[in-house]
């Protein structure tokens, strides 16, 4: 199996709760799709680089998902079908980061 980084924008408008219970259906999914989610990180609602219909922030979400090629695909079909969903990006590496990500890191230093 394939690991992909897969990040995604939620519309501004709902709530962070909604955020991880979207996440929480995208990974019980890709677990009946036979993909593991090896992390999950929910990064915040966050300031666009440019509008996207109409909107200048968006919720920031990140999945690493151990997985099959269709298990992507088909997860991806379902993000252009939801409302809920403004942007989304999937890239295949070559191995999984298990640390936070460089978000989650700049978001804890700030906290200190």
């Amino acid at each position: 199996m394939a690991f992909y980084e897969h990040v995604l924008i939620a519309r501004p408008d709902i709530s962070p709760a909604q955020v991880e219970g979207l996440m929480e259906e995208l990974s019980t999914f890709l677990d009946k799709q036979g993909a593991k989610v090896a992390k999950s990180e929910y990064w915040g609602l966050r300031n666009l680089s440019y509008p996207i219909n109409k909107q200048r922030k968006g919720h920031y979400s990140l999945l690493n998902i151990d997985g099959p090629a269709e298990a992507i695909h088909e997860l991806e079909r379902q993000h252009r079908i939801s409302d809920d969903i403004m942007r989304y990006m999937t890239i295949k590496v070559e191995e999984l980061d298990e640390n936070p990500s460089p978000m989650m890191s700049r978001k804890n230093r700030r906290d200190d």
